[in-house]
């Protein structure tokens, strides 16, 4: 077979049939579950409302009728996994994957397994919740467009109605979700920390639903006593749906903003009206033990907030605007990879029409050891080692985020993917 399963190959039909045999409890309506009027009053702002876990029993504390959806991740997957709850799954999904596919790599097979699981974790929450769910691709094809073609297919056909494919943002994440997109596949792309990332995009992609994980943003500030680490993520947030909007009215796209990296209550209370909330369990509880009143709960995506930087930070010669600014010169960028055929262009083609038209930081290129230091540096990358590199235009504080979330996501999927190699 080829390195590449196609999703319409035995194995495809195979896995598929054996993910949705795995899950028979019968599906759950959402008018089973109770109605909380303060989350009726924030969904009246604007906001769909999702939860981001993938722990059922967490859930399930919280949901109420007025919820549609959950994200899941590598991370959030892993979480689950290593609570042992699928590994008499494993050597079964083995077993079937070998008598469709061969006698495959350990590796591949590993990646397949994770894959089943994956999709069966997601079904689960599918039935036990009525709600659609977000299943996100292995880390390992990131910078694999056909790869990431296939398998966002195959996710999509086990469950076409409520899985939504996560793509993250790379350049062949770009080409395969533009891809998909035109295959009528609904996607989250993700890995998002600017306003800028998502015009782009949006524009190139055009899905369903984009990404500011906020939080970090906050802390990148904070940690690096770059400031006070309030705002900062919010205003990319809001910058980000607000250029959104304009695309929708000058181009047409349709594409739709998620708050991701929600820490606490707060930011709830600050984003109302958003397209969607995507909160970790602790932040929903926050929001609900702050008991706001009905009356306050308004609608906030105008607001501008004020970000303080640090009496000794330049946020201008340190690009720290980068979070929500979107250039005329960027929206050309973008509107030059556009142009691309998403089928036969390359990651490389990106890279290089962004250089190009002056957009080459977005996607920061690494050396050895410097890839080996954004993995090391965690979720937060720390400002002093990168600082000369985004002064020199050759990388960009979005585009580093970026880079380490998929770092730390990498991690993560190794420790599931070996939890699974330990079973085969």
């Amino acid at each position: 077979m080829t390195e590449t399963p196609q999703h319409d190959s035995r194995l495809a039909h195979d896995v598929a049939r054996f993910c949705k045999e795995q899950v028979q409890d019968p599906q759950r309506q959402r008018s089973e579950y109770p109605s909380s009027p303060l989350w009726q009053a924030v969904a009246a702002t604007g906001t769909s409302l999702w939860l981001d876990t993938g722990d059922i029993d967490a859930a399930r504390e919280l949901w109420v009728r007025e919820f549609v959806a959950l994200t899941t991740n590598n991370t959030l997957l892993n979480k689950e996994v290593q609570k042992g709850i699928y590994d008499k799954l494993v050597p079964s999904a083995a077993a079937v994957i070998k008598s469709a596919g061969g006698d495959l790599p350990k590796a591949r097979l590993v990646q397949e397994i994770a894959f089943v699981l994956n999709a069966v974790h997601g079904l689960r929450l599918v039935r036990t919740f009525d709600a659609d769910v977000s299943v996100e691709l292995h880390t390992a094809i990131s910078h694999d467009a056909e790869a990431s073609y296939q398998y966002g297919k195959r996710f999509a056909a086990i469950c076409p109605d409520r899985f939504i494919v996560k793509v993250p943002l790379t350049p062949a994440g770009l080409l395969a979700a533009r891809r998909l997109h035109d295959d009528g596949v609904r996607l989250n792309f993700t890995l998002g920390f600017s306003a800028r990332q998502n015009w782009l995009i949006g524009s190139v992609a055009q899905p369903t639903w984009v990404n500011v994980f906020m939080g970090r943003i906050n802390a990148f500030l904070s940690d690096n006593q770059l400031g006070d680490g309030k705002n900062a993520g919010e205003k990319a947030t809001l910058a980000s749906q607000r250029g959104l909007r304009r695309l929708r009215e000058t181009k047409g796209l349709d594409v739709r903003q998620i708050g991701a990296s929600m820490r606490n209550g707060q930011q709830i209370a600050d984003l109302l009206g958003l397209d969607v909330f995507t909160m970790p369990t602790a932040a929903a509880k926050g929001y609900l033990d702050s008991k706001p009143a009905l009356e306050t709960v308004k609608d906030h995506t105008g607001d501008d907030p004020e970000v303080s930087f640090a009496s000794s930070v330049d946020a201008h010669a340190e690009r720290l605007d980068c979070f929500w600014s979107i250039t005329p010169e960027f929206e050309k960028a973008a509107a030059a990879v556009a142009k691309l055929d998403a089928k036969a262009a390359t990651a490389n083609d990106v890279l290089r029409v962004l250089a190009a038209n002056g957009a080459g930081d977005l996607f920061p290129q690494w050396s050895a050891d410097e890839a080996a230091r954004v993995a090391k540096e965690g979720k937060i990358p720390v400002h002093k080692s990168w600082s000369a590199r985004v002064r020199a235009g050759t990388a960009s504080w979005d585009g580093i985020l970026t880079a380490a979330a998929l770092a730390s996501f990498t991690q993560d999927q190794q420790a599931l993917d070996d939890r699974i190699a330990g079973l085969v």
